[in-house]
């Protein structure tokens, strides 16, 4: 059996496979490129070029930027903005999803953009009276063709890119897939408010919970209303000048500390200024809490918030001398302790952990800058000094991370919720969210400008963005969809396969043969239809990267200029609408909207006809033949 034969062989049962689902995609690409290793088709060194490949490296680089942007507010901001910019019109929302999700998407990925658009989507559904399953296939669907606006947007961009760029062609600037993906994604739209939306099913699941109902639920279960107060630390307080440690405040009268806000936005010359200023200066500094610090030493004007029973406030008040103000809405007051990087949780305790027995000291656990506010036992609710028993839930105060890594410990705590899930809904803005749009910003522009090559000015964002405190190295990691990274590492030494046999050309020629005496658009046709085929069972990146060079060969055979051929094909690998493996993105909003794998195809089939004759009209105009 000849070389392009067993070549053949593996990449067939390898479709089979992709289309059967019983393995994950990234694997049967694993086990294609040990086929063509053990079959001798293939060296190691080539088995192995796809993970040193430039695209490679590049989109999961593109991962972490991503993953920055999200850490630091920005997509939850936007999100936000896009639910208020709505009024609470299901059409305006619908509008204003698909062109917020496209906009995002052409800066980061679609992938990124979708997982952080779902929470508000699926919020602002239910805000407008309407069901999540009418909106979120089209920002899968428009975040997906918003992937056409930029190089970066999408995988099979930047896999046909460098694939022009390694034949020795031009590849495609970084804004060029908009002269194409703009009218797409009008098209789009329209479809969609016209057509699309009354295709689309009205499936209910549970409404989700908001932040803020979150924060409220809390509030109540853990009797904080009544129980949280504001502390002014007076002139001739024993407490100006000492640190919470050197006080003991928790110990000495049984209240936890949770936050402190400076005295500059409290000092006498606040008092000159207006009102709304003053109230404004307090919102910016409660905008960005943090934890307290134990060994922070205190000074006049300073202000505490604290929990406490009103006895333990009331000894405290005259024995420190301090100003109390009480906090009507405990709820209200929980919202405002959260931050980026601040978060509060509900944490039980389990059956074998090595904390039954033991007291909360002071609001800490095993001193890792983890609080608790509260300790439930059942319906009661019990003092922090009292020994901690198997089932108690504690309402804690923490970094986000820290209450995520709690999860770990399944031996002590289990963690009840998703905090992550909460973490996304906080909106506020802090100097790491303009350093992260700062970096996404410059990283485009050097993009564009080809000062140097894309895939190093993106590895230099992700630098700017750990050194700037946005994303830890630990959470770039773990941003990385790790599988497609090796879905698309292991399919490219199946494409060199397919060139170095022979087989990418001997279907190269079959299309000359074929359709090389038609007119060039019917070829383009006939090269979309393929692709668009491909793209719904083994996924847009894997059509990409088998499918570039046999298009570019088919381009050299006939003797025309290869732009409009591969910038069809990118089209195509987007035009993934019809099942939900196509795309990462489909899979993403699939169990959110209660969707079934029919409703893709009753939605996607005549936008993918659209598109199709929308390309081959388009395309030769913009690139000529």
């Amino acid at each position: 059996m000849s070389e392009m034969a067993i070549t053949f062989g593996i990449l067939g049962i390898a479709v089979v496979m992709f289309i059967w689902g019983r393995y994950s995609l990234d694997l049967i690409a694993i086990g294609a490129v040990l086929a063509l290793f053990l079959t001798d088709i293939i060296d190691v060194e080539e088995a192995l070029s796809g993970f040193s490949n430039p695209t490679v490296i590049l989109i999961g680089a593109l991962f972490i930027v991503s993953e920055g942007l999200t850490r630091t507010g920005i997509t939850a901001w936007f999100g936000d903005r896009l639910i208020r910019s709505s009024k609470g019109n299901a059409t305006r929302l619908l509008t204003f999803t698909m062109i917020g999700a496209a906009l995002m998407s052409g800066v980061i990925s679609n992938t990124a953009t979708v997982a952080a658009l779902i929470p508000s989507i699926v919020l602002a559904a239910w805000g407008v009276r309407s069901m999540p399953s009418r909106f979120l296939i089209p920002l899968a669907f428009s975040s997906t063709i918003g992937g056409m606006l930029t190089l970066t947007g999408t995988a099979p961009n930047l896999v046909i890119s460098e694939a022009l760029a390694a034949q020795g062609e031009q590849p495609f600037e970084f804004f060029e897939f908009s002269l194409i993906g703009l009218p797409l994604l009008i098209v789009t739209i329209a479809y969609m408010l016209f057509i699309g939306r009354h295709l689309l099913p009205s499936r209910s699941k549970r409404p989700p919970i908001k932040l803020d109902q979150e924060m409220m639920q809390l509030a109540d279960a853990y009797s904080l209303d009544g129980d949280l107060y504001r502390l002014r630390v007076r002139v001739g307080s024993p407490l100006a000048g000492s640190t919470l440690r050197e006080s003991n405040l928790g110990y000495r009268f049984g209240v936890s500390v949770l936050e402190i806000h400076p005295a500059r936005l409290y000092s006498s010359l606040d008092q000159l200024l207006p009102g709304r200023m003053r109230e404004r200066l307090e919102k910016i500094r409660r905008d960005h809490p943090d934890l307290s610090n134990p060994d922070q030493i205190l000074d006049h004007h300073d202000v505490l918030i604290v929990r406490g029973t009103v006895q333990q406030i009331g000894q405290l008040e005259i024995e420190m001398g301090l100003g109390v103000l009480p906090i009507d809405n405990a709820g209200a007051e929980l919202s405002d302790l959260l931050s980026q990087e601040i978060g509060i949780a509900e944490v039980l305790l389990t059956p074998r952990s090595s904390y039954i027995g033991v007291a909360v000291a002071e609001g800490g656990i095993r001193q890792k800058d983890i609080f608790v506010i509260r300790v439930r036992r059942a319906e009661k609710i019990v003092p922090l000094t009292e020994p901690l028993q198997a089932g108690d839930a504690m309402l804690v105060r923490g970094k986000w991370d820290l209450i995520s890594d709690l999860a770990n410990e399944s031996r002590d705590f289990v963690i009840v919720g998703q905090p992550e899930l909460l973490a996304r809904q906080v909106t506020n803005l802090n100097i790491k969210s303009a350093i992260a749009l700062a970096t996404l910003t410059g990283m485009i522009v050097l993009m564009v400008a080809g000062v140097f090559p894309v895939v190093v000015a993106a590895l230099l964002a992700v630098a700017l963005l750990i050194a700037g405190g946005c994303i830890t190295s630990a959470e770039a990691y773990h941003s990385v969809r790790w599988s497609t990274i090796v879905l698309i590492a292991g399919m490219m030494p199946m494409a060199a396969a397919l060139e170095s046999t022979g087989g990418a050309q001997q279907i190269a020629d079959a299309l000359v043969d074929m359709l090389g005496n038609a007119d060039p658009r019917v070829l383009l046709a006939g090269i979309m239809l393929i692709s668009l085929t491909a793209s719904q069972s083994i996924g847009n990146a894997a059509t990409a990267v088998l499918l570039s060079p046999i298009v570019l060969s088919t381009a050299i055979g006939l003797g025309v200029n290869p732009d409009p051929l591969m910038m069809g094909l990118a089209v195509a690998c987007s035009t993934a609408f019809i099942a939900p493996i196509a795309t990462v993105p489909n899979l993403l909003v699939m169990s959110p909207g209660n969707y079934r794998f029919v409703d893709y195809a009753r939605v996607g089939a005549p936008l993918s006809i659209i598109f199709l004759i929308v390309s081959v009209i388009l395309i030769p105009m913009i690139w000529q033949f």
